[in-house]
């Protein structure tokens, strides 16, 4: 059985496109996977403003899970020192093994939901790393699109 999840950002995008990608694609619940959701530069992306849209636009439900964001310190070394792409997926992927985040969630809840984080591409983003690590846990149940 394939679980259907998509991933989306937040920037470099106007709502309307957003939401309008958010309803077509059929999402029932936004996982907001970022450490910080409350900032005033995510504009509609913050989680009062967003839980709203979402419910209000598209019908679906909105939760946070820093479970699936990375430390602080791995963010900071990443984004404001430079750091290398490679060093911050080893960094995460290792933590998110150290945090065992496949036990505390069953593959079904991420059914018709969608991942979401600021990068505007999934490339360089760990939203994408999140679904790569739990589908090598869960046997690949998974199937992905990205928004």
């Amino acid at each position: 059985m394939s679980i259907d999840v998509t991933t989306i950002g937040f920037t470099k995008t106007t709502a309307e496109d957003f939401f309008s990608r958010v309803r077509a694609a059929g999402v029932r619940k936004m996982i907001d996977v970022r450490l910080h959701n409350t900032s005033q530069l995510a504009g509609f992306a913050k989680s009062d403003d967003l839980a709203f849209f979402l419910k209000t636009i598209c019908g679906a439900a909105y939760v946070h899970e820093p479970l699936l964001a990375p430390t602080e310190e791995i963010m900071t070394a990443f984004k404001k020192e430079k750091g290398d792409w490679n060093v911050f997926q080893n960094d995460f992927m290792g933590l998110m093994a150290e945090r065992k985040v496949e036990s505390h969630f069953r593959a079904e809840e991420f059914d018709d939901s969608c991942l979401l984080c600021s990068e505007d591409k999934p490339h360089r983003c760990h939203r994408r790393l999140v679904c790569d690590y739990l589908n090598g846990k869960w046997g690949g149940k998974l199937s992905v699109r990205h928004l």
